[in-house]
């Protein structure tokens, strides 16, 4: 009972901690996004894309406060040398928990420029955090099932137009471009669902990472693959509140983007969208082959708060 309690207790402390947090930077950040509405000239836009970015690293930087606050993880991690604050880079990440965008943040920020991804759109109207996303240009795509389609085919493509424009805000400023290939956490139930051919994975979508290599592709530093793995089980965000997470394991490869995949046309050439959906099929292979590895690793992780 006194675990229980004490456990509830942290997660309390943990929520408090964030909602204040948010708060806090969420106001600041929205006086700047006004300023930036009222005065639609690129250069003056373009400084407070920075001013903005700046805080929302900030803010990154004292939820990492609160963590090491409540958290006793034992991380293991590997991949984060040679990375520059002042350049773009394209993040590809499996996808299991919201705890991972918390895991990127926290080991990324300040090593490079702040993470910015693709979200749905019915998360706008999250109160506070809905808006300070958009505040911060990140891309709000809507997700239409298949059936919708079926019935309105002039809905298709509309979130790779979406990452498009997106991308072409985040050519004026380094900015790291962060990519779910998967496009939905990972379940038993949606990888039998889709018959996905890999055991910790599912089956990962093309459209969005090849649009961003198209549209930034000259810019961007380098790939970050990204593995993220929990050894102890995928935690619910309530069980990363209340310190239940013991050890995360994460291993980051850095790849040059392939040349022949920067000036492609993915949604017009048949050619070029097979050569490219092969080249992520088989960094998708790499990586479950790669998570099964870690997950039979023995050896804990040495204690300590990167």
């Amino acid at each position: 009972m006194s675990y229980i309690l004490s456990k509830t207790l942290i997660g309390v402390i943990s929520s408090l901690m964030l909602s204040i947090n948010t708060l806090f930077w969420s106001m600041i950040i929205f006086f700047f996004a006004l300023l930036k509405l009222l005065l639609p000239f690129k250069p003056v836009r373009i400084l407070i894309d920075r001013i903005l970015n700046g805080l929302a690293t900030n803010w990154i930087s004292c939820n990492s406060g609160w963590m090491r606050l409540t958290q006793k993880i034992r991380w293991d991690v590997q991949g984060l040398d040679g990375l520059q604050y002042e350049n773009w880079y394209l993040v590809n990440t499996n996808h299991q928990s919201w705890v991972d965008i918390f895991v990127l943040q926290h080991l990324l920020n300040r090593k490079i420029p702040f993470l910015k991804f693709l979200i749905k759109r019915q998360l706008i109207y999250v109160p506070v955090i809905g808006l300070a996303w958009w505040a911060l240009d990140f891309p709000f795509v809507r997700r239409y099932s298949r059936e919708y389609l079926e019935k309105h085919p002039n809905m298709r493509g509309k979130d790779l137009e979406t990452t498009r424009k997106a991308c072409d805000k985040f050519a004026r400023i380094p900015t790291s471009v962060m990519n779910f290939p998967e496009g939905t956490r990972f379940s038993t139930t949606k990888q039998d669902k889709q018959k996905s051919p890999y055991r910790y994975l599912l089956k990962p979508k093309a459209g969005g990472i090849a649009l961003a290599m198209e549209s930034m592709g000259h810019k961007f530093q380098s790939l970050l693959d990204v593995t993220i793995v929990y050894p102890d089980g995928v935690p619910r965000f309530w069980d990363f509140l209340c310190g239940v997470v013991k050890r995360i394991t994460v291993r980051i490869q850095h790849q040059q983007i392939p040349t022949r995949f920067i000036d492609g046309d993915y949604e017009n050439n048949a050619k070029f969208r097979e050569a490219f959906q092969q080249w992520l099929y088989q960094l998708w292979l790499e990586k479950d082959e790669r998570i099964g590895q870690l997950l039979a690793e023995k050896n804990p992780a040495s204690i300590s708060y990167p």
